[in-house]
């Protein structure tokens, strides 16, 4: 792990856990919000260069891949680097390891803007930080990115999720954290894979989940405390076991769309902790209401 920095180390505590007994997606977002301010903080674009110059580094893109369950109580650490430099961007990448077994749990591609604090418009990132990001370039095997079609507008996408912002989901640069824009997007995968079928009294029933393996998600837009929130979710593809959905936020007092998150899942056995074939009912429904 040559020229990767460790950037958290903790524990799986049991209210972090979700309905399929694994830590919930939206603390590995808090986790990922840790990293990254203390990789940004070693490369000198932390809080400090916020205050002082008036310049953040915003998210606006992320890859993640979940290869192995985190479950109550164990043990984690995130190892990070620099995996590009661009003109006003970095891409940094993060390993999300079990400390016990020593194996890669997730993999994440995060790429963040430098931007101008209360514009929110691009700025150059100088020679100087150009150099010290550089020396923090590490070699990365994680999985290739995947780009596949999406459909072209909203029909026949459902109204998934709706509340407004909190002033306590604002973190330390004042901004909004990641992890809640994926509470969020969890809610409404809830409420997109209940229109199938896959429902709390069907997963409670038959102990069965849905488990997330992959993430692309993409931050456009900027939201603040007050700002009315709505989630608008598709089905749009269903496997043997699999399912890719794709969900749509939207501010809706201005309505600029501000993610979009495409989510790739499997119909989970409880039990043995792997994919479970969907039921036939369940198939069916979903391809009536799939959007391409």
């Amino acid at each position: 792990m040559s020229g990767w920095l460790e950037t958290y180390r903790g524990i799986v505590y049991r209210w972090k856990v979700d309905h399929n007994d694994h830590l919930t997606v939206a603390f590995y977002f808090a986790r990922l919000g840790d990293a990254a301010r203390g990789l940004l903080d070693a490369l000198g674009l932390g809080l400090d260069h916020a205050r002082r110059r008036g310049r953040l580094c915003l998210t606006t893109d992320c890859y993640v891949r979940y290869l192995r369950e985190l479950r109550v109580g164990d043990i984690m650490h995130i190892a990070s680097g620099v995996l590009a430099v661009e003109p006003d961007a970095l891409v940094l990448v993060h390993k999300v390891f079990n400390t016990e077994t020593g194996e890669v749990c997730t993999t994440v591609e995060q790429r963040v803007h430098h931007v101008d604090a209360r514009r929110r418009v691009s700025r150059a990132l100088t020679p100087a930080q150009r150099r010290v990001a550089e020396g923090q370039r590490v070699d990365w095997d994680g999985p290739a990115r995947e780009r596949r079609p999406r459909p072209a507008g909203l029909e026949g996408f459902r109204d998934s999720a709706r509340d407004t912002v909190k002033p306590d989901e604002v973190d330390v640069f004042g901004q909004v954290a990641l992890t809640h824009y994926v509470h969020r997007f969890s809610a409404a995968n809830g409420h997109a894979t209940a229109a199938f079928g896959i429902t709390p009294g069907y997963m409670r029933t038959e102990r069965r989940g849905f488990s997330t393996f992959e993430f692309q998600l993409e931050v456009g837009g900027v939201l603040r405390p007050g700002d009315p929130v709505c989630v608008r979710s598709a089905l749009v593809h269903v496997g043997s076991s699999s399912m890719r959905l794709l969900h749509v936020m939207t501010n809706e007092r201005t309505a600029e769309r501000i993610a979009t998150l495409e989510q790739l899942g499997v119909h989970l056995d409880m039990d043995a902790r792997r994919p479970s074939p969907l039921p036939d009912a369940i198939r069916e429904r979903a391809k009536a209401i799939l959007v391409v």
